[in-house]
């Protein structure tokens, strides 16, 4: 058995898919066959878990979606100093449950549906030009209608 803790967590074993072996002058080698498919696995594993997620959880499914701590923030709303915080506190829950739930959601549709990523990058986008809109309301003889200033 293996203790993986070269992918950032701490509960990570491998029962097989492994090799090890010695290189004269060099000590011992290691490889993994399929690492890819290894961190899918790892990463649907977090998702599905039935506790709130910890901080080094909460990085290893940023770094798989190959979202930077900025790019994270955008996406839910919030900053850099959040991310680094919660990050931090590997060994801790998450504390915005809200954050660490639209992360499971984000990871665990990044292979199977794209509208869903457009969606978040278009309320990501709408977020950050809120200020610039305004709305408008028109009274007719069916009522009032709101309309998006030109």
């Amino acid at each position: 058995m293996y203790h993986y803790i070269e992918c950032g967590l701490d509960n990570v074993y491998l029962a097989s898919g492994y090799t090890v072996e010695d290189t004269s002058g060099y000590g011992e080698t290691f490889s993994i066959e399929d690492m890819v498919g290894l961190h899918n696995a790892i990463g649907d594993s977090i998702v599905r878990q039935h506790r709130t997620m910890n901080g080094a959880e909460f990085r290893f499914l940023r770094l798989e979606l190959d979202f930077s701590q900025r790019g994270l923030a955008d996406r839910l709303s919030t900053n850099e100093q959040s991310i680094a915080k919660w990050e931090k506190a590997s060994n801790k829950p998450v504390s915005n449950r809200a954050a660490e739930r639209l992360l499971r959601i984000i990871y665990a549709n990044k292979k199977k549906d794209e509208e869903l990523s457009r969606l978040i990058e278009s309320i990501t986008e709408s977020d950050q030009s809120l200020d610039a809109e305004q709305i408008q309301f028109r009274h007719e003889s069916d009522g009032w209608h709101t309309a998006l200033a030109a």
